[in-house]
Formats: C-alpha cells, structure tokens, sequence
C-alpha cells in the first residue's frame, strides 16, 4: 500500500522498532503541520492509508472529496478530529484501538511533573537563577494536601498513585466512581464540593460530546485562591476562555497546561502563557519513545491487517458491510 504519514514532528516513527511492520509497503513520512485542504489533498492525492498522530490534524469531508485513492485511516484513541460520516461516505475505513485497560504512562508522568513543577516554581526559579537572581519566591509542599481526579479512568487511576505515593489526601469525581472507592480514594458528594474542597484539581478525560466543556465558569470559580487546575487531556474540558478569567479573578491562583483549544501553538501572546502562575508545555503528555512504540504497534497492526484483508478496530463497519454486499 501507499501510505502516507503526517506531523511526524521529529522524524521518530522510522526509528521505532515497530517501523519494520510496514516493510514493503510505500511510506512517505511529513514532518510539518499542514492543516491547508489545498495542500494536504496534493500531499495525499496517491495515498492509500492516512496514518494519524493523534489529533494533530483534522480530516474533514472537503479533504476527503479530494483524496480518491484513500481506503484507510490508521490512527489510535478518540477520534473527534475525522468526520466519521464522510469517510463512511466515500468508503474509506477508519481504524483506531482504543487501547482498554492501558494507561498512557507518559501521560500520567508529565502529569505529576507539571505539578511538582507549578507546586515549586521550577520554570521560574530556572529562568531567575540564568538571569543572575537567587530564589524568586517560596513553593508549596504537596504532602497532606488534597489532590482531586476529575475523572477516573486509566489515566486519573495511575495519577491518583503518585499523589498517595506523596502523602496526599486523594479524592475523586467521575460519572462512575466505584474504581476511586476500591482503589482508596474519597469520592466527593458533589462536583461543587470536590472543586471547593480541592488543592490541585487534574482532569482526566476523554473529550467527547458529554465532556466537551465539563469543566464551567462556575466551577473554577469555586477554588481556592492557592489551589492549581492541571489539564493534561483537552483543553475544550474546559469551558471556552473560563480558565484564563478565572486565573485573571485569581481562583484558582495557579495553574499548569499541556494543551490548547488550537494546536499548534505560535503565538507567544496567547493570555494563557502570559501568567507568571501558570506552567505550560507544548502537548507533550504522550511524547515519549516508549509511548510512541505502544501507540504505534496498535497503528501498525491495523495497517497490515487491512491489507491482508481482516481489518480490525474498524470505527465504521458499515464501509465493511456495503464492500460485502457488492462482493
């Protein structure tokens, strides 16, 4: 197959061990973001197989019109950036594992980093001992603080870990919380409650239709002025521009960030990076070398699969079903 591979930032997924899985087949890899219709449809005109990098790019119905050769999309996790019905339409097959009962380690990692990173002023206690200045400020402790999982899947569960492995009190909010109690945790009565209550809160959320903007005005409002919001998921969790009012109102005081309603980001003036209280990464939860090879067996896999004629973790079987039929 002819397989194209976009915003491979960096050049890795040939160096992955899993890379050998598309031996014999035709890969061309795109290291640049390109989100131009005009300029990806010449890109991919003699794609076969579109492998995804998470979300970095959307595939949307007026690409798809242009890209007739395309049979597969290869990707993994939720896909809210592929419009499903078009590509059900023109029958092409989107593939993506959804990964059950693997965590993202990486994720969870970058997690606990940013909140030992805003927790002691890292970034600006750095950025002050290069300048020549000698401590700027004075951290806080976690230990014996409340550390609140919004939502407790894989993700939230492993996070959860490493704050009782800090002495912290755990306490959880999620739609089903039977895990949180079997695990230890308090579970709050209230999502009013759990954000009053709370120290540092950490989202851990897939975004679909029933969490896009979970997160209100009204909930952050409820923080402590010395409390930290940590969203390492989706930025739309949250409602649209309600994290930076309620930093500008100063609750909660503190926040760290690892992703943005637009990615990539290029504008250095965006308000959310222009809080001296706030630490923010470029949406690197997931980018480790070992994360990139568990995701990308899973892309791999689909891609061969499809090609020997059993496609798996298939997202729109009726492309399957209507191939049959007029097989």
């Amino acid at each position: 197959m002819k397989i194209a591979i976009l915003d491979d930032y960096f050049d890795t997924l040939r160096t992955l061990p899993c890379f050998q899985k598309l031996k014999g087949h035709h890969v061309v890899i795109w290291n640049d973001h390109v989100q131009d219709t005009e300029v990806l449809a010449a890109r991919l005109q003699d794609a076969e197989c579109l492998v995804l990098i998470r979300e970095r790019t959307k595939i949307q119905a007026d690409l798809l019109e242009r890209l007739p050769r395309l049979k597969l999309i290869s990707q993994r996790s939720v896909y809210p950036h592929i419009d499903i019905d078009a590509c059900t339409r023109r029958g092409v097959v989107v593939s993506s594992s959804q990964h059950a009962g693997v965590p993202c380690y990486a994720a969870a990692e970058l997690t606990w980093a940013l909140i030992l990173a805003a927790a002691r002023q890292l970034p600006q206690q750095m950025a002050a001992l290069k300048a020549g200045k000698w401590q700027i400020g004075v951290g806080s402790t976690l230990r014996d603080k409340t550390l609140g999982i919004f939502g407790y899947g894989r993700i939230g569960a492993t996070v959860a870990g490493y704050g009782k492995a800090f002495g912290m009190k755990v306490v959880a909010w999620a739609r089903d919380a039977s895990r949180a109690r079997v695990d230890g945790c308090a579970v709050a009565r209230s999502k009013a409650e759990f954000f009053e209550s709370c120290d540092i809160v950490t989202l851990h959320m897939r975004l679909v239709p029933a969490t896009r903007h979970i997160v209100k005005a009204e909930d952050l409002a409820r923080m402590k002025p010395d409390a930290m919001l940590v969203n390492t998921s989706r930025a739309p969790l949250i409602e649209p521009g309600a994290l930076v009012a309620a930093l500008r109102a100063g609750r909660p005081g503190y926040a760290a960030v690892d992703v943005f309603e637009d990615e990539p980001v290029r504008d250095p003036d965006l308000p959310l990076l222009r809080f001296e209280q706030v630490v923010t990464t470029p949406h690197i939860g997931y980018v480790t070398r070992e994360e990139y090879e568990t995701q990308f067996i899973d892309i791999f896999d689909q891609i061969v699969a499809f090609a020997a004629g059993r496609p798996i973790n298939v997202v729109n079987p009726e492309v399957l079903e209507r191939t049959t039929e007029r097989g």
